[in-house]
């Protein structure tokens, strides 16, 4: 998608599931192999009762949504702003929401909010992304 074709208050979202061989491969690409990401056993244990996605690998996926589908390939991710307001369980369905906030025609910029929601319709992450479309 071209910059000029974006428009304040344009919207896309995403819905996908958070699988064990995602957060098992993150885990091992990253190091971060806390167990509670990892060991079913050790995470049924624990405040939230069950394996958790790390954060960071929810926001990956946020990522993959804005350099390959809205606004699609060419963006770059210059800046995220997140807040981590609920746990994402292994195997949990989640949405990824995009809102276009604000536009700068000179540098050819876009800020966006982001959100991404667990399947019973709490938001997981918030945040805001500042995106360069110079080269679309």
């Amino acid at each position: 998608m071209k910059y000029e074709d974006l428009k304040i208050g344009d919207t896309y979202s995403k819905e996908t599931i958070v699988k064990s061989d995602d957060v098992l491969k993150f885990a091992e690409i990253t190091g971060d192999k806390n167990p509670i990401h990892i060991n079913e056993e050790y995470a049924k244990k624990s405040i939230f009762g069950g394996r958790i996605s790390h954060g960071i690998l929810l926001l990956g996926y946020l990522s993959a949504v804005l350099g390959m589908e809205f606004p699609g390939p060419g963006t770059i991710y210059m800046k995220q702003e997140a807040k981590f307001l609920k746990p994402v369980y292994v195997g949990e369905k989640i949405k990824i929401c995009i809102e276009v906030k604000e536009k700068n025609d000179e540098k050819k910029r876009v800020k966006v909010s982001t959100q991404i929601f667990k399947e019973n319709g709490e938001i997981a992450i918030d945040g805001e992304a500042l995106l360069s479309l110079k080269n679309l």
